[in-house]
């Protein structure tokens, strides 16, 4: 049966992504659809059908469902097709699995992948129309507190509708408002109550810290968009000024009290700060690790704690001359 009774003047031709990870090799046919049906007790919407009668299963290009102005939208990553380790049917992840094995409500079908791996996902609603009715599209969170019922949301009256209505991505693109909101904050909010005590006690060392960490961070930022440190240069100039500022003020430290205080220099503080508001851990002591490996961080004392290398000590200060 290929006739097409659906999603008139809607061009299928570019809706599925050209990513195949989400994809069946099965062939949708007549009879794989009954069998599927049979299996989960419920009979496919026809719009489903025609639409995974084009490709089996995978992302769509646009995956953001628009909700009220003030809720935004929900995200796919993918409409589960029969068959396959993905397919709605599958024994593994397919929809019994999810209902089963993860909490989701015992009246439909879960068909709809969400980014968070499982937490939450997009489900055909038979509880108003019954088994052999059209079901209503709704996103489902089960990512609730213990005892309390996973969160429906209603999306759409239909599936059609609920494809008709995706749209892409870039509609909610926020990268250059966001880019701007963290150059501002780099540029004028106020320091952690540590990093402002560290920057005033280098005074006599590195009288101009304060401007060269905001100069610097402003570079990050425009080179990644947001304010985030890693694995890169920039952000092992970042690491190497912290450590600097810390051991000028406290004195040489050992590597794990070193790494319990980090996270209060440029991660976390008062609402507002200047601050990444989280990090990766591994990062930090990676660099670390790496600095001590190479020379260029030392044990000073006989408790094993840490400093700079005297001539590496200098070279940071040169460094940061670049940003001040």
């Amino acid at each position: 049966m290929s006739q097409h009774t659906h999603f008139q003047g809607f061009d299928l031709t570019d809706f599925w992504d050209e990513y195949d990870g989400y994809t069946s090799a099965e062939e949708v046919t007549d009879e794989r659809i009954a069998e599927t049906e049979r299996l989960l007790g419920y009979k496919l919407p026809l719009s489903y059908v025609e639409l995974i009668r084009t490709k089996n299963g995978g992302s769509p290009v646009n995956v953001c469902f628009p909700m009220d102005e003030d809720e935004g939208y929900i995200a796919i990553s993918a409409i589960c097709g029969i068959g396959g380790e993905w397919g709605i049917d599958s024994d593994s992840l397919g929809s019994r699995h999810m209902i089963d094995n993860w909490g989701y409500p015992d009246i439909g079908i879960v068909f709809g992948e969400c980014p968070s791996a499982g937490h939450d996902a997009i489900m055909f609603d038979y509880s108003q129309c019954g088994p052999q009715g059209e079901p209503r599209i709704i996103h489902v969170d089960v990512e609730v507190g213990e005892g309390e019922e996973p969160v429906r949301t209603f999306l759409a009256s239909d599936f059609e509708t609920f494809i008709r209505g995706l749209v892409h991505e870039d509609v909610y693109d926020t990268s250059e408002e966001d880019k701007q909101f963290d150059l501002e904050k780099a540029r004028h909010a106020p320091f952690t109550p540590l990093l402002q005590q560290l920057c005033v006690s280098a005074d006599s060392i590195f009288p101009q810290a304060e401007q060269t960490l905001r100069r610097l961070a402003e570079s990050i930022i425009e080179e990644k968009g947001f304010f985030a440190l890693h694995a890169d240069l920039r952000s092992h100039l970042m690491y190497d000024l912290e450590f600097l500022l810390y051991v000028n003020a406290e004195g040489a430290v050992e590597r794990d009290a070193y790494l319990a205080a980090y996270d209060k220099m440029l991660v976390f503080g008062p609402g507002g700060a200047f601050s990444t508001g989280g990090y990766a851990p591994g990062f930090v002591s990676d660099w670390l690790d790496e600095r001590i490996k190479s020379g260029k961080i030392v044990e000073v004392t006989a408790d094993r704690k840490l400093a700079f290398a005297k001539g590496y000590y200098q070279g940071i200060l040169r460094q940061a001359a670049e940003y001040s």
